[in-house]
C-alpha cells in the first residue's frame, strides 16, 4: 500500500479530533469533517465497529478521501455494559455529556442503591477504521479498563472523561494532563494496532 499523506479525521467531536490528530504521523495532513460542513451519518451498527466503519466509509463517499473514523463509548459492568454504543446519544440530541454522566449515576442509584461501596468495573472501548470508499482497509479496536469515580471530578478531557477512574491510577481521566491521558487511553490502544497502515 502506498504511504498516505492526505486522511481525513471521521468526527465531528472536537475532542476526538484532537486526539487522533495528536497520534498521527507527522507526515500526514489531516482534514476535519467540519471543514466540509458534513453531518453524521445514522449509527444503526450493533458494535463499535460497525459504526466506525459506516462513518468511515460516508465521510470517504463525501470527500472522496481516505477516512479515519472512531466509534467509542463506556461499558459499565453492572450496567449490562450500558452505555456502550450508545454513549453519546445518553447526552440526548446535542450529545451533552454533563446529562449523560447524570444519567450513569441515576442507573447506578437504581441498579443498586450501595453502588458506591463498591468498585463500579467499566471500560472504554474504542474501535478505529479506516476506508476509501466502500472499502474497509483496517478496523481495530482498543480499550482501557477501570472503574467509575463517585462523582465527576477535573475538567479535562471530553465524554465521560470526569467519571472514568483507569486501572492503576488514583484520579479520573477528567483530572489527568491531556498528555498523559492520550498516552494510555482506548483511542491510544486501538492506535497502535492501526499505526502499521498509516
Amino acid at each position: 500500500m502506498k504511504k498516505i499523506i492526505n486522511l481525513l479525521i471521521g468526527t465531528n467531536n472536537k475532542g476526538k479530533l484532537r486526539e487522533i490528530r495528536a497520534l498521527l504521523p507527522k507526515n500526514i495532513k489531516s482534514f476535519s469533517v467540519s471543514s466540509f460542513k458534513l453531518k453524521s451519518p445514522i449509527e444503526n451498527g450493533k458494535t463499535f465497529e460497525e459504526n466506525s466503519l459506516i462513518k468511515a466509509k460516508y465521510f470517504s463517499k463525501k470527500t472522496k478521501l481516505l477516512c479515519l473514523a472512531d466509534d467509542s463509548g463506556l461499558e459499565i459492568d453492572i450496567l449490562n455494559k450500558a452505555p456502550g454504543i450508545y454513549s453519546a446519544r445518553w447526552g440526548g440530541k446535542n450529545s451533552d455529556f454533563s446529562k449523560a454522566i447524570k444519567k450513569v449515576y441515576r442507573e447506578l442509584d437504581k441498579k443498586d442503591k450501595n453502588w458506591k461501596n463498591k468498585k463500579i468495573k467499566a471500560r472504554f472501548i474504542c474501535a478505529l477504521s479506516i476506508c476509501f470508499f466502500d472499502k474497509k482497509i483496517a478496523c481495530v479496536k482498543g480499550k482501557v479498563e477501570g472503574t467509575i469515580s463517585l462523582k465527576p471530578l477535573g475538567k479535562n478531557g471530553f465524554g465521560y472523561d470526569p467519571i472514568f477512574i483507569p486501572r492503576g491510577k488514583k484520579v479520573t481521566f477528567g483530572e489527568m494532563p491531556f498528555l498523559k491521558k492520550f498516552k494510555i487511553d482506548h483511542r491510544y490502544q486501538a492506535f497502535k494496532k492501526i499505526r502499521k497502515f498509516l
